[in-house]
């Protein structure tokens, strides 16, 4: 029979994480689709649940003088309503693209990275914050790790067994703001074929920052960084026209029920495009 465990501190959940092999559960909007398609194909195997969702502060947003601190409960609709700056705006607008109201209200932050899905909406916009992953464990006290680190494959993270995500850290970025679009069959409750999340930062008109992020175009989403470079030090208003098919040649798209390969392919190189159109849309160029 499987057990349910529903600690209520941090210690507590990281001695029964660390003592035995468990699932840790905090919306539930993963983990439970996910058994029932297990028992549809005949593996009726169950681990034991650590559920964290009653964990004291895991909720929180924080901000510090140098930083925002995502707690590891903080749910989609929660960051939909946060009072954040521009910076933000990419990753407020895939909050209110993720499922609908239900989901939005149950799903977290985190467990949509730990869920390390290709077309997991929240990590391009986290690859573009340059965010990173805090693990708590036990014996080990607390780790941060760099979200281009943190998913090392297909459904795969550098979570260890005994450690659990407890918060997500986004440094602050003077000056920036961010974009996403997502690509899907229709405009809502639906997998992504393709998505972008971009933040720049500029000086005057000059470019001082720029992190550009695909998801669902590779095992695992990736920043465009020969395009990042080339952004650098260039009007912001002349990003569209800089952009180049060849910045886009890491991406490895496969086929599959959803579109073809070919087809994500062009459609990232058109959305990452209509991105930087959209970011480049100060006043100035909408003049000349």
């Amino acid at each position: 029979m499987t057990r349910y465990f529903r600690p209520s501190t941090l210690a507590e959940a990281l001695d029964i994480r660390a003592s035995q092999e468990v699932t840790v559960l905090a919306g539930g909007t993963d983990v439970y689709p996910a058994k029932t398609q297990r028992a549809g194909w005949g593996e009726f195997r169950h681990p034991d649940i650590l559920d964290i969702s009653i964990v004291e502060d895991l909720e929180r947003l924080d901000e510090t003088r140098e930083a925002y601190r995502f707690g590891a409960m903080m749910t989609w609709s929660a960051l939909a309503e946060a009072l954040l700056p521009p910076l933000f705006d990419g990753y407020k607008k895939a909050a209110r693209q993720v499922g609908g109201m239900q989901v939005q209200n149950r799903a977290t932050l985190v467990g949509n990275i730990c869920t390390a899905s290709p077309a997991g909406d929240g990590i391009p916009n986290l690859l573009a914050l340059n965010a990173e992953v805090e693990l708590a464990s036990r014996d080990g006290g607390v780790r941060h790790v760099p979200m281009a680190q943190f998913i090392t494959g297909y459904r795969q993270t550098a979570c260890r067994h005994d450690e659990i995500v407890t918060a997500l850290i986004v440094p602050k970025l003077r000056g920036a703001h961010s974009e996403f679009l997502k690509l899907g069959a229709r405009s809502y409750l639906v997998i992504s074929i393709a998505m972008v999340a971009g933040v720049v930062a500029v000086d005057g008109a000059l470019v001082t920052d720029a992190r550009i992020a695909v998801g669902a175009c590779s095992a695992v989403p990736q920043r465009l960084s020969g395009l990042e470079a080339a952004l650098l030090g260039q009007p912001l208003i002349d990003a569209p026209d800089i952009l180049e098919e060849a910045h886009l040649a890491s991406l490895t798209p496969i086929d599959d029920v959803r579109a073809s390969g070919d087809y994500r392919r062009a459609a990232a190189l058109a959305m990452v495009r209509e991105m930087l159109e959209i970011l480049a849309d100060t006043p100035e160029r909408r003049v000349a």
